[in-house]
């Protein structure tokens, strides 16, 4: 087996800075800072090599700090070789209220029969910009599960183009998003089927409060002769407030004429009937409305396979939604 090509940090000024409390055993961490692999400039990037089995839960911890330009732009790659195995953490922190823009992109290449899992937490304060694109290509067989979940960010845009080149490939994507104050927060998805014979599925919701704004963009594209697939999307919000806003555009593209697609989109509020049942079981209004939210999200965090980061990020979802932490201004107590 090939070494991978990352550098650990596991002592560092900013691993005391910075009190992370999503490892659990069997995660290793790598921190990302201002766009360079931790006391360089260099991007962050990874090649498992063929049959390569990551056993361990890599961790990326991008952080914007004082000091570095308060606008970047840079490009990570992830190759992950014929039949290879990861799981992959990816987040993104502000450590200072700087103005920060931050413009990433990232590659990601799976070989035929490649299974990844890769998670994305974005935890920013209010004032920052964070534009995201993933371009993804899937060989044959190979499969992908990928969550980004949007606890915080002034403005976050993630948009993830997905070539699926490869007969029997599987991806699947989903997002959780929860946007207060004057936040706004998109998701744009391109699904390219280009060949027959695969699989693939969007699910993305939104819990919109006060007057932020939420918007999707998913496109299902089915090439001409790509028959048997086999492709659902799905995005669903709550509107907690009057002026919350969201924008919701599901899209169908077929040039196939033996598939199975479909798509939709609900807007909606809390259940009022669900409310008064909990409420008339000695529940809490506030509570039974945080009960309901939270039954609404699970179905994103179940996704998650690893059973104790599937409760980590649950735990910072119920933390979000209770308004016990707002704006990251006080990363060493309260990030992830």
């Amino acid at each position: 087996m090939g070494e991978l090509n990352y550098i650990y940090a596991p002592e560092s000024p900013l691993t005391e800075q910075f009190r992370c409390r999503v490892p659990m055993k069997g995660t290793r961490q790598l921190f990302i800072v201002n766009g360079g692999v931790q006391g360089t400039t260099t991007p962050f990037s990874i090649s498992l090599e063929k049959g390569q089995v990551m056993e361990d839960i890599l961790q990326v911890i991008s952080v914007r700090t004082e000091g570095s330009p308060l606008e970047i732009a840079y490009k990570n790659t992830l190759h992950f070789g014929e039949g290879s195995q990861a799981r992959l953490l990816l987040c993104s922190h502000t450590f200072t209220m700087d103005k920060f823009v931050t413009d990433e992109e990232v590659e990601v290449h799976l070989e035929d029969r490649a299974m990844v899992e890769i998670v994305v937490m974005q935890n920013e304060h209010n004032d920052a910009v964070h534009n995201t694109r993933f371009n993804i290509k899937a060989g044959a067989d190979s499969s992908l599960k990928m969550s980004f979940l949007t606890l915080h960010g002034g403005n976050i845009d993630n948009k993830v183009t997905v070539d699926i080149n490869g007969e029997h490939a599987d991806v699947d994507l989903s997002g959780l998003y929860l946007v207060d104050g004057h936040q706004e927060v998109s998701n744009t998805v391109q699904m390219n089927h280009n060949v027959p014979n695969c699989t693939s599925s969007q699910l993305y919701k939104g819990i919109l409060d006060n007057e932020a704004k939420g918007n999707f963009s998913g496109i299902i594209y089915v090439k001409q002769d790509a028959q048997k697939i086999d492709a659902y999307q799905a995005n669903h919000n709550l509107l907690l407030s009057q002026k919350a806003k969201i924008n919701t555009q599901p899209q169908l593209e077929i040039y196939a004429d033996d598939v199975k697609c479909s798509h939709g989109a609900t807007i909606g509020r809390l259940d009022e009937n669900e409310l008064f049942y909990l409420r008339s079981r000695g529940i809490p209004v506030n509570e039974a409305r945080l009960l309901q939210q939270m039954a609404f999200a699970y179905s994103v965090l179940e996704k998650i396979s690893n059973a104790e980061l599937r409760e980590r990020m649950e735990n910072l979802v119920e933390k979000r939604l209770r308004g016990e932490f707002s704006n990251c201004r006080d990363c060493s107590k309260n990030c992830c």
